[in-house]
């Protein structure tokens, strides 16, 4: 077979010095050795196991019949807009008008659109770690510059306000988290988003991004929106979508809720990039926030009792340090004890090494903590079966033991 040189040279450095999503990487590589034959348990990829409620594929359905096959607004059909500015203040108690809704495909796009509208070269963007692995890379393709506050096992992988503070300069432009968080399972009480909004309060050019894509996968702290908070009110970017709490990843829908000049300013951007989402699920998503959370409900209390089971499980596994995951479903062990340990000649020197001696000595797939700012740690995801989760944790606890 012949190949085909590749120039590199041509790509702009901003391509060049772009990391790959190691979550994707992990994924690609387990792919690899499925192909080779081996029974590879993924527990590295966020993806709901859960079909999408049947209603919402009924409209979807509905919405090809009625012919609903032309582009829509950049911003979004107003019937959905309005919508989320409906679920919005029945659920979250915020106030955002339709025109400052923007519908992306997917929240990853709504993050991307908010930072280029923000940010000029040199920009500083508090990130509070661990982080979802888009943050830093979304950042960095604005030309900002990541400033990490790291949330420590002590405190749930939670930032203090105090620490928030500490990293607040002149060029601090934005602040960025997820609660429920990807990849801890923590939440944000309502307390502590109330004293961070305090440290954020008496600088005006800060804007806080509020990742809520996790929003009703959640079985600790009562769900708080930091919009809420009068003093940040005109000041907060509330993210979210539809694929994780309804099951609809491939659907590709995420929001963004803003103060009306980002909104106008991600609507600009948006339509010189992609233009609007796709027309069928904007019209699917209208009948899911109108509609029953009755399976967004069900789906949650799953996630609840796997992420018991999971945690009990990793507890009794030598090395493992888990927090209990009070949201999304994963769970983020420190294992940075068998770093120095070897198997077969190999010495594990970090996250990187043990999720790959994982994925080849176990065939289980997880995600290195490096990928979100936390290189003691690994991510599993517990959106899977009982049964795949405690076959999983057995070939962990198996592998772990060969370690010397």
């Amino acid at each position: 077979m012949s190949t085909v040189a590749v120039n590199t040279e041509i790509l702009s450095r901003r391509v060049s010095e772009m990391e790959e999503s190691q979550t994707l990487a992990m994924a690609r590589k387990s792919r690899e050795l499925k192909a080779e034959g081996h029974d590879i348990i993924n527990m590295n990829l966020g993806e709901p196991d859960f079909k999408t409620p049947l209603f919402i594929q009924e409209a979807a359905k509905k919405a090809i019949d009625d012919g609903h096959f032309g582009y829509t607004p950049v911003a979004g059909i107003a019937p959905l807009r309005e919508a989320i500015s409906s679920k919005l203040k029945r659920e979250n108690n915020l106030e955002y008008s339709p025109e400052q809704i923007v519908v992306s495909t997917g929240a990853k796009q709504s993050i991307a659109n908010v930072m280029l509208a923000l940010l000029d070269e040199g920009d500083e963007v508090i990130i509070i770690t661990p982080y979802w692995v888009s943050y830093s890379g979304i950042v960095q393709l604005a030309q900002g510059k990541p400033v990490f506050v790291e949330g420590k096992i002590e405190n749930d992988y939670k930032a203090t306000a105090e620490d928030v503070k500490a990293a607040i300069t002149d060029k601090t432009k934005a602040v960025i988290f997820s609660s429920p968080c990807n990849p801890t399972g923590s939440v944000f009480s309502e307390q502590e988003l109330r004293e961070i909004a305090e440290v954020i309060a008496p600088h005006p050019q800060i804007t806080v991004v509020a990742d809520e894509i996790y929003e009703y996968i959640n079985f600790g702290e009562p769900h708080f929106s930091i919009g809420r908070v009068e003093s940040l009110k005109d000041r907060v970017v509330t993210i979210n979508g539809l694929s994780k709490g309804f099951a609809m990843t491939g659907w590709r829908l995420g929001y963004a809720a803003a103060p009306l000049a980002i909104a106008k300013a991600c609507d600009k951007i948006q339509g010189q990039v992609t233009s609007g989402t796709n027309s069928i699920t904007q019209h699917a998503a209208v009948t899911a926030l109108n509609g029953s959370r009755k399976e967004v409900e069900e789906m949650n209390k799953a996630y609840q009792k796997r992420g018991k089971l999971i945690k009990s499980l990793l507890d009794e596994v030598e090395g493992f340090k888990c927090n209990t995951p009070q949201g999304a479903f994963y769970v983020f062990p420190d294992v940075s004890d068998f770093y120095g340990k070897n198997y077969n000649g190999k010495t594990i020197q970090n996250s990187e090494d043990f999720s790959m001696f994982l994925l080849e000595e176990a065939h289980v797939a997880v995600v290195m903590g490096d990928a979100f700012g936390a290189p003691s740690c690994i991510r599993l995801s517990f959106a899977t079966s009982e049964d795949l989760i405690q076959n999983a944790v057995e070939r962990i606890k198996k592998a772990v033991a060969k370690l010397s």
